[in-house]
């Protein structure tokens, strides 16, 4: 069984791997996102922002009328988005470390606490019993 120094130094040694941890995880950002529709003829780019940073067109495409354009080019963006969505979601499911930092401290002193309230009762029985 651990001794109450023993065990303080473990959970110092846990708060400390947990504050190293939470200071070096920084939350990525998106990646650019490219795809291609019509062949390779239209072609939308997505910033880091999310948002159409830019859209390229061969001016071939236009013969194909507008409703094909319309329909390659919602092709195109809508590829471009998953695409986004791809590389989003490895990077979204990060905890916050800072939290579960503070509630591991939290839970880590409350538990000392009550060790040293059991010991105390233990050796206060103990006591009372030799002098009986």
């Amino acid at each position: 069984m651990l001794g109450e120094s023993a065990l303080e130094q473990q959970l110092a040694q846990t708060r400390a791997a947990l504050r190293e941890v939470s200071g070096t995880a920084a939350p990525r950002e998106r990646a650019e996102s490219v795809a291609e529709a019509a062949d390779g003829r239209i072609r939308v780019t997505l910033g880091t922002d999310g948002r159409v940073s830019a859209i390229d067109i061969d001016p071939r495409v236009l013969r194909e009328g507008s409703e094909y354009l319309a329909a390659e080019l919602r092709q195109a963006v809508n590829a471009a988005l998953d695409g986004q969505d791809d590389g989003a979601a490895a990077t979204e499911s990060m905890p916050d470390l800072a939290a579960v930092t503070a509630t591991v401290e939290r839970l880590q002193d409350q538990g000392l606490r009550q060790m040293r309230e059991i010991s105390q009762a233990v050796s206060e029985t103990m006591r009372k019993l030799h002098r009986s």
